[in-house]
């Protein structure tokens, strides 16, 4: 499990670099990688993307119900005796 949550976090932070490339100098670098956009690995890689940005949800709604973001801001709990 947590192989498969660090490859798709991997798979989203390409497509999110990707994106800043799109929009910042309307270069999709995944397209000229492999072939354009309507080119078939292209075209898979789009599919990886997205699908590792919904699976990334559930770790997302877990954490956020369980406080762990509170955890990752690094702040702590005291407790009153």
């Amino acid at each position: 499990m947590k192989a498969l949550n660090l490859i798709t976090l991997l798979l989203i932070i390409i497509g999110g670099i990707n994106w800043l490339l799109v929009g910042a100098f309307q270069v999709d670098l995944v397209a000229q990688l492999f072939g354009g956009q309507d080119g078939a690995i292209a075209r898979i890689v789009y599919v990886l993307v997205g699908l590792s940005a919904i699976y990334q949800l559930v770790p997302f709604f877990k954490a956020m119900s369980t406080d762990e973001v509170i955890a990752e801001r690094g702040t702590t709990t005291t407790t009153r005796l």
